[in-house]
């Protein structure tokens, strides 16, 4: 009688148990489904406590990967990138998630641990090419030059369309000075796609540096015929007035530029250049201050264009 006393209880909680694996299992599948359907329905806020949730009942690894999607879409980059090194660690074979987390590195401007994620990549599937971009890209961010050449131009080696690879190779070589080798690419992207923007915008610089101002004014104003909205364009224009001493025009295009992208530090910067030359000192100390708080680091490169102007520090009190 014991004997059937212990394998009565014995097999109720064995089946207690069972109930409850299946249970947990239920509700996962019920959280993630929703989670899914949520985030279709563009509610991002839900789909991320669905998720939660099925993850605080099982680590699933394909249900983490939903989860840092939706935390790089709602700009939770902390929480993206803890939640993909976590991920790289349960299956450290999966090339997307060292490329999901180079990208999310380069949003929180972390070059080193960019390169060191692209690389992990690579690792895993050395011909890829937006590993190897992404190498490229870091190297950028770390001021290597010839690195950054070097990776895209391997990247472009195994996809020879790749047009924001060749894109990013144009503008390093045109800060190197190598104009031949920046249009080559140049030429490439618009050959593929003739409205490309800043494949025109990299044109109008290679023009410039070529004493073809006509050329670069034409190009830059090709842009915001193109793209009414191209921030950029006022900015590079504005700034090829400042050389021809045409201020005002200069002023008016990057007020323009600045309407568009409020927080456009670099447009402010050039607006409080020209106003200097153009005898506005007081205006110019605002835009400064103002460039200043947009971009702390760009300190010691406002210093230096002052001094170029032949302004002294002391008069822009407060900024230097």
């Amino acid at each position: 009688m014991p004997n059937f006393f212990k394998s009565f209880f014995s097999g109720k909680s064995e089946t207690s148990e069972s109930e409850k694996q299946k249970n947990n299992q239920k509700n996962f599948e019920i959280f993630k489904y929703d989670g899914l359907r949520a985030q279709r329905m563009g509610r991002p806020d839900y789909a991320v406590k669905c998720f939660t949730e099925a993850l605080a009942i099982e680590e699933d690894f394909e249900t983490m990967g939903y989860l840092s999607q939706l935390y790089i879409q709602m700009g939770e980059t902390e929480k993206a990138r803890t939640l993909l090194e976590k991920m790289a660690v349960i299956e450290p074979d999966m090339t997307n998630t060292f490329l999901n987390l180079a990208n999310v590195c380069y949003v929180q401007e972390d070059y080193k641990a960019m390169e060191e994620a692209a690389n992990k990549a690579i690792a895993i599937e050395e011909g890829n090419a937006v590993a190897h971009f992404l190498l490229g890209k870091a190297c950028k961010g770390l001021n290597d030059d010839l690195m950054t050449i070097a990776h895209l131009t391997k990247a472009i080696s195994l996809k020879e369309d790749f047009i924001e690879a060749r894109l990013m190779r144009a503008q390093v070589l045109v800060k190197m000075h190598q104009y031949k080798e920046a249009m080559e690419d140049i030429d490439a992207v618009l050959a593929q796609d003739q409205e490309e923007e800043t494949a025109i915008l990299l044109r109008g610089k290679v023009e410039e540096s070529n004493q073809q101002e006509e050329k670069a004014e034409a190009d830059y104003k090709l842009v915001t015929e193109i793209n009414p909205f191209n921030e950029q364009a006022y900015l590079y224009l504005g700034q090829l007035f400042i050389n021809q001493k045409k201020l005002s025009e200069a002023i008016s295009l990057f007020d323009e530029a600045i309407e568009l992208t409020p927080n456009f530090a670099e447009a402010y910067k050039e607006r409080g250049r020209a106003k200097l030359l153009n005898g506005d000192k007081d205006g110019s100390v605002e835009d400064m201050k103002k460039s200043l708080e947009l971009n702390p680091k760009d300190g010691s490169s406002l210093n230096g264009e002052f001094k170029n102007l032949g302004t002294k520090p002391e008069t822009l009190p407060g900024i230097f």
